[in-house]
């Protein structure tokens, strides 16, 4: 049999030479020697005994024996060789006793190069063994701004904590997600359980992802199976059987092919066009209404962001009274929101909106569940194939608010509140900056964040004694303070002068007819599959700004110019020359920000005075909503 298995090798070995061959690829080994940078710019760091993943073993150290294996590391010299003699002896020894003595390599970027042991390898390589004990020296490159070379260097932080070597990822930031979902902290050390454990997991996880196809997948096993337990918890995993851990694998494909994509999300910037009069043919009279959901963080009487999606849901059913029936549920959190979207769909929804970032993980989880039912959730620039996600384009409204509040400030000084780093809280920051500055060039804008630990807002306010302040975006119908939007400051008296508006009603109403009429599955047909998020402004009539009665009217005329040009797209607020604090972002005057751009902003304009706070300088209660939509700057990675 051993000379039979030879020679099965051995044709291994030369399929995967000529195929190589043919796409013009290097047929034998790699070599470690031909590919390591210039001398004396690595470290070496000796590893001593450790378990090497056989499928990250891809060549040797030197040129010496590649030429012996194809690069697959199977024969492809005649089994009468010298060498031929040696594997098949070699073969019959593991087949009897077992393979047991270590060998030698290095390792560099998580991939091994064989020193002595070449048949060995090629050997417990063609038996299918997941690992081979060996001597490993690590080599280190030099810090580089190439992307692999810092993933690299996040391995190296992972390793150092768990001395697990057998996981990669394409993306930056995984390591440290990984020990985040594992372990809830980043710095916990693991001892044998946690890595027993862990290879229990991901063994089970990978053997079910690979028979179902994953190695088709451009992404890494590892990539796959961060999303799978960031979707359904690591803990949670250990108590899924085979069969449960199939489905769920199965059913969550679609996320698995998103991540090839690099998690793009499809902008849908207005409405798909409508047909008429869909209600009346799809809902034939006597038929039961549809039903439709709407899960609140908070209550309308509590949050003014709630209070907004409340009258929006009002307006739903005053539009549809006869088709539509419609039900909220209030003070929802992240970790009873598996149980209340199941009870909404139980209880005949639907339509289900989800109205904020922090319940998108619930939603993406129920979606998959219940493909027959729609679930949209209120967050930007989040990426998920099973759900749809929606969000207004408010820093369009927040460029004429700024351009008022830099008309009113004779100081030149304006106070701009916000509540959360998210995706489009800097967008919205920027646009009020560059609205202030345009009829103001004088106006500075002091950013104070409401999250940001230690922070006493209205002191901050009290010393900057700014002319304007722009505030809260609505306020609830039982707060007794009536300070919202911008409002202007004349010593002790404060008076509104303009407001934005997202008409969540008019975004409601557009969404469900574009579900019902179809139009909705039109947006699938796109050549790439990626994440789909409506996103829409003024030109939809679904954002605008009121401007109160007592403002100057020239200042009145500008903004009504302004909201003109915008909803027509002939004034873009994030055009031509742009400069951050840091320096210039764009040189060109006839450029303008693309919307990807504008969503994922990391950067403040140069006349705000402030910064983007990091994860560990906000208070804990804005935490869920930040994990989830928070923006990453350069400094966080």
């Amino acid at each position: 049999m051993s000379l039979e298995d030879y020679n099965k090798a051995h044709k291994l070995g030369k399929r995967d030479y000529q195929s190589r061959l043919m796409r013009g690829e290097k047929p034998t080994l790699e070599v470690l020697d031909d590919i390591l940078p210039s001398k004396g710019s690595c470290s070496e760091v000796s590893l001593g005994l450790v378990q090497i993943p056989i499928d990250q073993i891809v060549g040797t150290k030197t040129e010496g024996r590649s030429n012996a294996f194809a690069g697959n590391f199977m024969p492809i010299l005649d089994s009468r060789s010298e060498f031929g003699e040696k594997w098949t002896k070699l073969s019959i020894i593991h087949e009897e006793e077992g393979i047991r003595d270590p060998i030698k390599a290095y390792e560099y970027m998580n991939r091994f190069y064989v020193e002595e042991g070449n048949k060995r390898v090629s050997v417990l390589k063609y038996f299918g063994a997941v690992s081979i004990p060996g001597i490993v020296t690590r080599i280190i490159p030099p810090k580089t701004e190439e992307k692999e070379n810092k993933i690299y260097f996040e391995f190296l932080d992972f390793y150092e904590k768990t001395k697990i070597n057998y996981i990669w990822f394409s993306q930056l930031g995984s390591f440290q997600r990984l020990l985040k979902a594992v372990k809830g902290n980043t710095e916990d050390l693991w001892d044998d359980d946690d890595r027993m454990l862990f290879s229990s997991q991901y063994n089970r996880f990978t053997a079910e992802y690979e028979a179902n196809g994953g190695n088709k997948l451009s992404i890494t096993p590892g990539d796959a199976f961060l999303a799978f337990i960031r979707l359904y918890g690591y803990q949670e995993l250990e108590n899924k059987t085979v069969r449960e851990m199939k489905e769920l694998i199965i059913k969550s494909w679609e996320e698995f092919k998103l991540l090839e994509a690099g998690k793009e999300v499809t902008l849908k910037m207005e409405p798909s066009q409508e047909k008429k009069s869909i209600l009346s043919r799809l809902i034939p009279t006597g038929m039961s209404r549809i039903k439709i959901g709407f899960i609140y963080t908070k209550t309308p009487m509590s949050s003014a962001w709630i209070y907004m999606h409340e009258l929006g849901r009002m307006h739903i059913e005053q539009k549809f009274p006869d088709e539509v029936s419609t039900c909220c549920f209030e003070n929802i959190t992240e970790e009873i929101a598996d149980t209340v979207l199941e009870s909404a769909i139980q209880q005949g929804c639907k339509i289900i909106f989800t109205t904020s970032p922090s319940l998108a993980k619930a939603s993406v989880k129920a979606a998959i569940a219940h493909p027959e039912v729609h679930i949209l959730n209120c967050s930007l620039n989040t990426s998920h194939r099973y759900i749809r996600t929606y969000y207004a384009r408010m820093h369009e409204a927040k460029f004429l608010m700024g351009a008022v509040a830099g008309a009113m400030a004779e100081n030149d000084r304006i106070t701009y509140v916000e509540d959360y780093p998210i995706y489009g809280s800097i967008a919205n920051i920027n646009a009020f900056a560059l609205g202030a500055k345009m009829v103001n060039p004088r106006a500075k804008i002091y950013l104070e964040w409401t999250s940001r630990k230690d922070t006493d807002v209205y002191e901050s306010i009290r010393q900057v004694q700014p002319s304007c302040i722009s505030g809260k975006d609505m306020v609830i119908p039982e707060e007794q303070s009536r300070l919202f939007g911008v409002y202007h400051v004349e010593g002790d008296r404060k008076h509104n002068i303009a407001m934005p508006l997202v008409h969540w009603g008019k975004f409601y109403e557009k969404l469900i007819r574009n579900i019902l009429d179809g139009t909705w599955k039109y947006d699938d047909k796109q050549p790439e599959k990626k994440a789909i998020n409506y996103w829409w402004g003024m030109s939809s009539g679904v954002v605008d700004i009121i401007c109160s009665n007592n403002l100057p009217i020239g200042t009145k005329r500008l903004v009504e110019l302004l909201r003109k040009d915008i909803a027509s797209d002939d004034f873009y607020p994030f055009a031509g020359v742009l400069y951050s604090q840091n320096g210039i972002i764009t040189r060109d005057p006839c450029s303008r920000l693309t919307a990807e751009e504008i969503v994922t902003m990391d950067w403040l304009a140069e006349n705000v005075i402030g910064s983007i706070p990091k994860k560990d300088e906000l208070q804990e209660a804005a935490r869920p909503v930040v994990k989830q939509q928070g923006v990453k700057t350069s400094k966080e990675g």
